[in-house]
């Protein structure tokens, strides 16, 4: 069994502010290339299905990793894993500039879906220097770093990419991706001080599947992670057809749908970062849960019944002073308003997670919940993509809507088994 190391780095402060650099500098290497992946496929004469398989491959690898890197980082400690993830992101990136043809793109992206399911190390590493009662408040400033990067990606794609000069102009974006990844590997070896201790090498290793054994046990992860595959399946198929809903309804081109997401980032980041932890620390990590999922699908019905229009012209005239006026500008308030809703729920399911799990298997039932989100991000894309085209365009969002409220029944119900289990070891005492 491992044991957690002697001394915690700083007692979480320094430690939390190198993995807050590291997974910041992760994320903008990836906010800045996700982006231009269209694109990107387009110039190696990609068709559309091709092109989102390439976001399926990526994700359909971090569906197998997350588990096995959260489980592996459990037995040989948190650092070395996160090394190896980030150097094969580099690898990737890189792997990816050159790739000739579009079927070689696709192995790529499966390979750094392999590589980078890192996520549940990075919350099993702040778990481990963090006290329980402040898991949701750190797990919230983790979120707010792969939010600032989500923000500062794209727009750094965007300046960097050259469309003029064909495919070449899209491969300097992946360059500096893959230095990015390469400098948060840097950091890791020379700033991070690992969290746990090796296993005992004589120990009995865990079958593969005694994870997936113990989380179904479990009465609060077992609830936990179908809220993640919900909450994730409607968010993925949100964003896979908003482009295409938004330019229905008002027209709208790239550059809307881009800000509209822009402002989801910023809210996201900025609730994670300054108002989750206080949330849960005063209301319990179940309640805000479950308040987070009735938010998020609040917005989702508030989307389909906006207006078409508010305005019957396209500018508003104030004397001499004429205002054009955006058709469909009250989205992204409501995306906003969304965005407080989601923005509650990953710190608060890898705090529940967390707090409900050993320590010898924190990472991977961590693990096991990143997989549970990269199963929603592989089918919930498809499934939007059905109901959007069989039963209409708002269909994806009512379903999404509809899920949120088992989702957070669910939550409601893993807080009370967190309280009474709480009961009975105080009881025990």
């Amino acid at each position: 069994m491992i044991s957690s190391s002697k001394t915690p780095p700083a007692a979480g402060g320094a430690a939390l502010a190198v993995m807050f650099s590291v997974v910041f500098i992760n994320l903008v290497g990836f906010g800045l290339v996700v982006p231009l992946l269209p694109f990107f496929a387009q110039s190696l004469k990609a068709e559309a299905w091709q092109i989102t398989l390439m976001f399926s491959a990526y994700s359909l690898g971090q569906f197998f990793a997350e588990p096995f890197w959260g489980r592996l980082s459990d037995r040989i400690g948190r650092k070395p894993v996160l090394l190896v993830t980030l150097v094969a992101n580099a690898l990737g990136y890189l792997m990816l500039a050159f790739a000739p043809n579009i079927w070689l793109a696709i192995a790529v992206r499966l390979f750094t879906g392999l590589g980078a399911g890192n996520i549940s190390t990075v919350q099993g590493y702040v778990a481990d220097v963090t006290p329980p009662e402040k898991r949701a408040g750190r797990m919230g400033l983790i979120g707010a770093a792969f939010g600032l990067g989500f923000i500062v990606g794209p727009g750094l794609g965007g300046l960097l990419t050259q469309p003029q000069l064909g495919h070449i102009g899209y491969q300097l974006p992946i360059f500096v991706a893959a230095a990015l990844a390469a400098l948060a590997a840097v950091g890791v070896v020379v700033f991070l001080r690992e969290s746990r201790a090796k296993a005992d090498p004589a120990a009995p290793r865990p079958a593969f599947l005694s994870g997936l054994k113990f989380a179904r046990d479990n009465e609060v992860v077992s609830r936990v992670l179908v809220v993640t595959l919900i909450y994730m399946a409607g968010f993925s198929a949100m964003e896979s057809v908003f482009g295409l809903w938004a330019e229905d309804r008002y027209a709208w081109g790239a550059r809307e749908v881009g800000l509209s997401f822009m402002i989801v980032g910023i809210v996201s980041t900025l609730n994670q970062g300054f108002f989750a932890g206080k949330l849960a620390r005063r209301f319990g990590e179940s309640r805000v849960l479950a308040v987070g999922m009735l938010l998020f699908g609040a917005s989702l019905v508030l989307q389909v019944i906006s207006p078409v229009s508010w305005f019957p012209a396209t500018s508003l005239e104030l004397g001499a002073l004429s205002i054009p006026i955006v058709q469909g500008w009250v989205i992204p308030i409501v995306m906003a308003f969304g965005a407080c809703g989601m923005s509650l729920a990953m710190p608060n399911i890898s705090a529940m997670i967390s707090r409900a799990s050993p320590p010898d298997r924190q990472g991977a039932m961590l693990g096991l919940n990143m997989a549970s989100s990269s199963v929603a991000r592989i089918f919930g894309p498809m499934i939007a993509g059905a109901l959007f085209s069989g039963l209409g365009h708002d269909w994806p969002f009512l379903i999404g809507a509809l899920l949120t409220i088992p989702a957070a029944v669910m939550a409601i119900n893993a807080g009370r088994v967190i309280r009474r289990q709480k009961a009975a070891a105080e009881a025990v005492v």
